[in-house]
């Protein structure tokens, strides 16, 4: 493993994967990064449907209108749902346990890309989350925030370039708009 900063900077999002498996090691290191991820109150109401069928996954690829095709070039995709009924920090606990899982692939030398799920719509505008509910069969309780794929990458990406970092964005001991005189007094 390297250090954290060179694995921030190289995660970048991986739609185009070679037809190459990942092996049982892998996917397990995957879903374990995502079963240590922290959540509130350890209440883990997170829970993980893990697809590498090839059929399913050209289903899942047409989970909603833009931005979810690479999953049917994936290898293993996972889809992130959470019981409501056992937190409601939900978004936030599955969020946190699918970056985990980014985080382990491209510590692994594997590519991963996010498929936000949650308030999207398919091509025929059905709910994104009840199209994947219904092909997974899952019960009404969880929500679907997201699907992650992975895979071998098919094409290298720059790591991230610091010079596009928004330090604009810091504010140091309080809010600032941009051109606020620091001196004023609210």
């Amino acid at each position: 493993m390297g250090n954290f900063t060179t694995l921030i900077k190289n995660r970048r999002s991986t739609r185009k994967f070679t037809e190459e498996l990942l092996s049982p090691e892998q996917v397990e290191l995957i879903l374990k990064a995502a079963l240590m991820s922290p959540a509130s109150k350890r209440s883990n109401p997170w829970q993980f449907v893990v697809v590498e069928d090839k059929e399913m996954l050209k289903k899942l690829a047409a989970c909603k209108k833009n931005g979810s095709s690479f999953l049917e070039g994936c290898a293993l995709a996972v889809v992130v749902l959470a019981n409501v009924m056992e937190s409601d920090v939900w978004i936030e606990d599955t969020a946190v346990a699918s970056i985990y899982m980014q985080l382990q692939a491209e510590d692994l030398g594997l590519g991963s890309c996010w498929c936000q799920i949650r308030n999207r719509q398919t091509e025929d505008d059905m709910d994104s989350s009840q199209y994947v509910r219904n092909l997974f069969n899952i019960p009404y309780q969880l929500e679907v925030l997201s699907i992650i794929g992975f895979g071998y990458k098919d094409q290298a990406r720059k790591p991230f370039d610091e010079s596009h970092l928004q330090w604009e964005k810091i504010h140091l001991g309080t809010f600032k708009m941009p051109g606020e005189n620091e001196n004023a007094v609210k």
